[in-house]
């Protein structure tokens, strides 16, 4: 039997994996979020899958703890799925809506990050998913500390990599990069190749089933991404409003 533990389960994306894992069978979920009302939705739709425990990542005194309790209810952790994340379009430069992204996509989830890799060490195995953005390969005039947080995590996740692979464990590390997928996250007009969310979940399942090292969601964002990074800094910053 397979055990999984998703943090940020309560919405969006860590929601849909969490009910497309339940699907599955043979499988024991660990469930983590700060909305106890969708937890408990959850728990109440697969008592016999589901593990549930409230904690907010912005709380990372409590987090450790409350990921040990989990993790210790499952019977073990084979894959850790990192969902949580915030951000907002701040034409204004509001620092309390930058702090609020800094806190979760930075703080939080490194917390998270760390004792995954942490918890996989001591077990000899295992493997780490974490849901970062296309956005974070460039900058964004309208979201600055979402696009820079994320990009925080894709360069996190490939030092966590490469600590693993020098330390010869067998240990994966998943980057997820979705492009618009339709959850809350989706902000701003002009959106395209918005993804179902269940379409992105099953892409990312598959993604997390073959071990890759980075998964676009959907498949032709890998493109669009190509060319995002490309594009000349003198041309991007005249190209993107915000």
């Amino acid at each position: 039997m397979k055990r999984i533990l998703i943090v940020g389960a309560t919405s969006g994306i860590g929601e849909g994996l969490a009910r497309l894992y339940a699907e599955r069978g043979e499988v024991k979920i660990g469930v983590m979020g700060r909305r106890s009302g969708r937890l408990k939705d959850l728990c109440a739709s697969r008592p016999d899958v589901f593990e549930a425990e409230v904690c907010d990542v912005t709380d990372t005194e409590a987090l450790p703890v409350a990921l040990e309790r989990l993790a210790s209810r499952l019977g073990g952790v084979d894959i850790l799925v990192l969902s949580s994340g915030t951000g907002d379009l701040n034409p204004e430069l509001d620092y309390a809506v930058e702090r609020c992204t800094l806190d979760t996509n930075v703080t939080g989830w490194t917390c998270v990050a760390d004792w995954a890799i942490r918890y996989f060490e001591n077990r000899g195995q295992g493997h780490l998913a974490t849901v970062t953005s296309v956005g974070g390969l460039r900058g964004s005039g309208a979201a600055p500390a979402y696009n820079a947080t994320k990009s925080f995590q894709m360069n996190y996740l490939e030092g966590l990599r490469q600590r693993v692979a020098v330390r010869r464990l067998p240990i994966e590390v998943t980057d997820i990069r979705p492009g618009f997928v339709d959850t809350a996250m989706a902000k701003g007009e002009g959106l395209f190749w918005v993804a179902p969310v269940d379409k992105a979940c099953r892409q990312i399942a598959r993604g997390i089933d073959r071990r890759r090292k980075v998964v676009y969601v959907t498949r032709r964002w890998r493109l669009a991404a190509w060319v995002y990074r490309y594009i000349p800094g003198w041309l991007y910053v005249r190209m993107m409003k915000g």
